[in-house]
């Protein structure tokens, strides 16, 4: 069990056109709110389990060559997503209601980019195989990572 002071490390992804590693590190501060996040376990994890400070694999999704594309940290705490309010937002939720929103969001900090790390270097490495981005049926936006994990891909893969 990890205890609640320990680090915790994350796996979220984002489509590199909606907000690439380059679009967080170019913006103000480097940090970007994760906003779009339609799962409710995907919300609880930044609700409940996520803290300030903890790592992040910055994954690029839903493109030609999906990856992990850089390191980052969680930059604040949760709050609420306006666009599940924007009629105009693809994120819209006609049954969120500002007095009683669904959807969260939370800052992410970019730290850096690094080399494309994809989908077929992961799967080959077998120190990754319970990964849980490597499971069959695996869809969430945001995962958990286990330190060993984290260890492997920032230390010796990623050469942190």
């Amino acid at each position: 069990m990890t205890s609640p002071a320990a680090a915790r490390y994350w796996l979220m992804k984002s489509e590199p056109d909606e907000c690439s590693i380059d679009d967080a590190l170019a913006a103000p501060g480097a940090t970007v709110p994760w906003t779009g996040v339609r799962n409710y376990q995907a919300r609880n994890f930044m609700r409940d389990t996520m803290r300030i400070g903890d790592g992040v694999l910055f994954y690029h999704s839903s493109c030609p060559q999906p990856g992990i594309a850089g390191i980052a940290q969680v930059a604040s705490t949760t709050r609420s997503d306006p666009t599940q309010f924007d009629p105009q937002s693809p994120y819209f939720d006609a049954k969120s209601k500002p007095d009683a929103p669904r959807w969260l969001l939370l800052d992410v900090k970019a730290l850096r980019k690094t080399r494309l790390l994809g989908l077929p270097e992961l799967r080959a490495n077998p120190a990754l195989a319970d990964m849980t981005l490597l499971q069959r049926g695996s869809r969430l936006s945001i995962t958990p990572v286990s330190e060993a994990h984290w260890r492997l891909i920032t230390g010796t893969l990623l050469g942190s």
